[in-house]
This record gives C-alpha cells, sequence and structure tokens, in this order.
C-alpha cells in the first residue's frame, strides 16, 4: 500500500470550495481550504492524478520541510539542514518560487536567493560542485510560502503552471486563463447535460474547457510534461496507467455554440479548438452580438466580454446593452453568466443579477453575474416561482 503524504493545490480566490469538490471526487482525504489553496492528503498516484484531472488547481505541491524564521538568514541556515542529495544531484538544474504573506519577509526575490544559496552551498561543501540554477525549463522546481514567520518548503510536482494545458496554439490580446475559465463554468454548474453558448467566444477558452468538462476528458492529457516526471522517484508505470485511463470518459450528446465579431478571433479559436481535437462538438460563428440568435431552446450561457481594460471597444456600454437585449429577447427560459471588473458595464447589461461571485482574472478584481432569463415581466416570473408547490 503506497505511503499518503500532505499536498497542496494552488488555485484563485474565489475558486477554493470547487477545487475542494474536485478534489473530493478524484478520491483526495483530509481536504482543507486555505487561502487560494486547498491541502490534502494522498498517496503518489493521487499526485499524479490530481495534476492530470484537476481543472481549477494551477500547482499541486508536496510540503518537504516546514520550520518558522525571523530573518531571512535563519532562512538560510534552516534549509541547509536538509539532506539535498535525496532530491537533487549536481547535474540538476532547478529553480526558487516564492509565495510571501508576512510582513516580516517583505522582498520576496531576496528570500528566493538566500534558499539558493543554501542549497548551491550545501553541494558545495560536499561535492565541490553544484546544481545550477534555471529560470527558464529547470529540472526541479521548489516553493517557499511563508505566511507571517511560519515557511513550508515543498516541491513542486507540476513544473509549468496546470493551466498551460497545452491545446492554445494562439492567442487574443487579453486571453481567460483557463483555470479560471474551468472554475467559471462549475460555478455556473456547467455538466454537459444541456446545450453552452458563448457569444463573446475569444481565443474559445471557454468552449474548449467546457467541451473537456461534458466528456469528462482530463485538462492535463495535452501537456507534453509534469515536474513530478524528473524527481528521482517518478514510477513511470504508475503514471502510464493512470494517463492511458479513459474509463471516466462520457458521450456528450449536446452542441457547443461560440460567436464573436472579430474574424482574428474566430480563427484562433479555430485553431485551438482542432489543436484541442474537439471540432466535432463545437460550432463557430464569426457574428456580433446583435446577430445572436439562440440555437437551441435549452442551453446555458457563459461569457467574458471586454472590460475596457485590456481589450478597447469603441462604445463598451452598449456592447454589453446590446448582450442584455439579446438575452432577454431570445434566451427566455435560460441561464447567463457574465464575468467582467466593470460595474458600470454590468449595469447596462439591464437585467439583475440573481448571483454574484467574487473573482480576481489576473489582476483584475471582478464580478462574476448569474442572470435568470425569463420571458415577460421580472415580477411575474417571481410570483409564479413563489406560487409553485415544494
Amino acid at each position: 500500500m503506497n505511503k499518503e503524504f500532505e499536498m497542496i493545490a494552488k488555485t484563485f480566490r474565489g475558486l477554493e470550495e470547487v477545487l475542494a469538490t474536485e478534489l473530493v471526487n478524484i478520491g483526495a482525504n483530509n481536504v482543507q481550504i486555505q487561502r487560494r489553496a486547498v491541502s490534502f492528503t494522498g498517496d503518489k498516484a493521487l499526485m499524479y492524478k490530481a495534476n492530470l484531472h484537476l481543472r481549477t488547481a494551477s500547482r499541486i505541491l508536496k510540503p518537504i520541510f516546514s520550520f518558522d524564521a525571523s530573518n531571512p538568514d535563519e532562512i538560510y541556515e534552516k534549509i541547509k539542514t536538509i539532506c539535498w542529495s535525496d532530491y537533487l544531484n549536481v547535474d540538476n538544474t532547478f529553480a526558487i518560487d516564492t509565495t510571501v504573506y508576512s510582513e516580516t519577509f517583505n522582498h520576496s526575490k531576496f528570500v528566493a536567493y538566500r534558499v539558493k544559496d543554501a542549497i548551491a552551498d550545501w553541494f558545495t561543501e560536499r561535492f565541490d560542485r553544484r546544481p545550477s540554477v534555471s529560470l527558464t525549463i529547470p529540472q526541479l522546481l521548489f516553493n517557499i510560502h511563508i505566511s507571517d514567520q511560519k515557511c513550508i518548503l515543498s516541491l513542486d510536482s507540476s513544473g509549468e503552471s496546470l493551466h498551460k494545458r497545452g491545446y492554445r496554439i494562439e492567442q487574443n490580446e487579453a486571453p481567460l486563463n483557463e483555470c479560471l475559465a474551468a472554475g467559471m463554468l462549475l460555478l455556473a454548474g456547467w455538466n454537459g447535460q444541456t446545450n453552452f453558448v458563448d457569444p463573446m467566444c475569444g481565443s474559445g477558452t471557454l468552449l474548449i474547457e467546457a467541451t473537456l468538462i461534458a466528456l469528462n476528458i482530463p485538462p492535463g492529457i495535452y501537456r507534453s510534461s509534469f515536474g513530478f516526471e524528473k524527481w528521482n522517484d517518478f514510477d513511470e508505470a504508475l503514471f502510464d496507467s493512470i494517463y492511458n485511463d479513459d474509463s471516466s470518459e462520457r458521450p456528450f450528446l449536446y452542441r457547443i455554440y461560440g460567436s464573436d465579431i472579430s474574424p482574428r478571433a474566430i480563427n484562433i479559436s479555430l485553431q485551438n479548438i482542432k489543436s484541442a481535437g474537439l471540432s466535432q462538438h463545437i460550432q463557430l460563428n464569426n457574428q456580433s452580438v446583435q446577430q445572436l440568435e439562440n440555437p437551441v431552446e435549452n442551453c446555458l450561457i457563459v461569457t467574458n466580454p471586454p472590460y475596457g481594460e485590456r481589450i478597447t471597444s469603441d462604445d463598451i456600454f452598449a456592447l454589453y446593452a446590446s448582450l442584455g437585449t439579446s438575452l432577454k429577447h431570445k434566451f427566455a427560459g435560460c441561464t447567463a453568466w457574465v464575468i467582467s471588473s466593470n460595474e458600470e458595464c454590468l449595469d447596462n447589461i439591464g437585467l439583475k443579477p440573481t448571483k454574484r461571485i467574487r473573482l480576481l482574472n489576473g489582476a483584475l478584481d471582478c464580478q462574476y453575474c448569474r442572470y435568470d432569463i425569463f420571458a415577460g415581466k421580472r415580477n411575474d416570473f417571481v410570483a409564479n416561482m413563489n406560487n409553485k408547490p415544494d
């Protein structure tokens, strides 16, 4: 029986509960929500599965050393007590990533330098040689997390951030992070049991992530590598068995519809969708929001319109007003979710949200709003809902 150990899955603000549910669903134990992270326990197989299957995790960390420190020199001394040959050899390359929430340590790069120095000096004192630092493609990536004076050093089992799925060929000016896109879909209750529409699809991220969820295809299957593949204890046969297991995949009986006013965006979406091998499930149209038609009676709408920040629009308010008009007049009986950092833009949709969730899109503080679209007057709709028997 494989031994269980603690792990930490990193995520974005607002997606912690979604990630916790994902972890429970793949068999994680002792799941606990933290700040932009979820801790859990599992064995090596679960660590491989977490990297391959989790949609809202950006990294899977394996803590290897916890300690308290009050200054960078103390960090250096504590890090030097580790037997580093258990993790590295002199021919390896490595890098240090830092996450700091502390008034004591207000310079995260200096913390990274001291950790790097401790590792290098440990090897130099024993072998007169040391592993090299690589900032581009290190063989091993370590993370040091500092909260006040509590320090946790972890091995990063993911390598490159897990949002880098591997299917994206090209992107527009403001692509939606893949983990955030998947989180938005899961928050919206998307499970592939209806049709899906994104009327401002950009480079196609929501369309692709929605299809992967509908088919229950692991998002990590497109990646060329994970960090744990370079670890001393990597079990290739175990990972191959997990990677090649398609028993959880399911048929998708509905359709995904995407549109955008930009011909370039549609072309980028086409390339990315083809790269992901999902063309048969997704239909694209080059059209404006005003031209939008409901392709089916029942659907879920999720979209990420321009905010007037990184993408400019001649009349950003008119765009949101047109979205609201199209939703109200053409999508009665459907549910729509819209994310934006611009409150004025959301107000111009002209519909009252039934739910608001705070999310971060990059550095932008966003509202993710749900709109239940009904025929006729809202008061009549609410009255009818209240009069329905339980």
